[in-house]
């Protein structure tokens, strides 16, 4: 995996992945900064081993959202101190030992963003059943 980040103007840096994908980010507020690039990559890479392994499990899911919020330290570098993720899943007779277990593996064991940041940060999940 390559990507390359390109200085654009001012605080704005265009990142490229070697697939030809890319993500606009700024320094100043206007576009997602790195930091809420790291926020919205762990929780998408999350959200993604819930839906899957909901699938494999059979469950009918129709929907899938994580609101995500952090705390960061309060001095240079203002690194993540705690994230909490929360799944919202919807669907047809969603069980919740099964939405529970997809959580906990996704934390725990899939998702290489939050395995990443373990050990340097807490991150508390949590789930509802809509």
């Amino acid at each position: 995996m390559k990507a390359t980040v390109s200085w654009q103007q001012a605080m704005q840096f265009r990142g490229t992945t070697d697939t030809g994908h890319h993500i606009d980010m700024d320094g100043e507020g206007n576009a997602v900064s790195p930091m809420e690039a790291v926020l919205l990559a762990a929780g998408a890479c999350s959200s993604i081993d819930v839906v899957e392994i909901m699938k494999k499990a059979r469950q009918d899911i129709q929907a899938c959202r994580c609101e995500m919020s952090a705390i960061r330290a309060d001095d240079a570098p203002r690194v993540f101190k705690q994230i909490d993720a929360h799944y919202i899943v919807s669907g047809n007779d969603i069980s919740e030992k099964h939405l529970a277990r997809a959580v906990e593996l996704s934390a725990e064991k899939y998702c290489s963003v939050m395995l990443m940041l373990r050990g340097n940060v807490t991150i508390n999940t949590r789930y509802t059943i809509e």
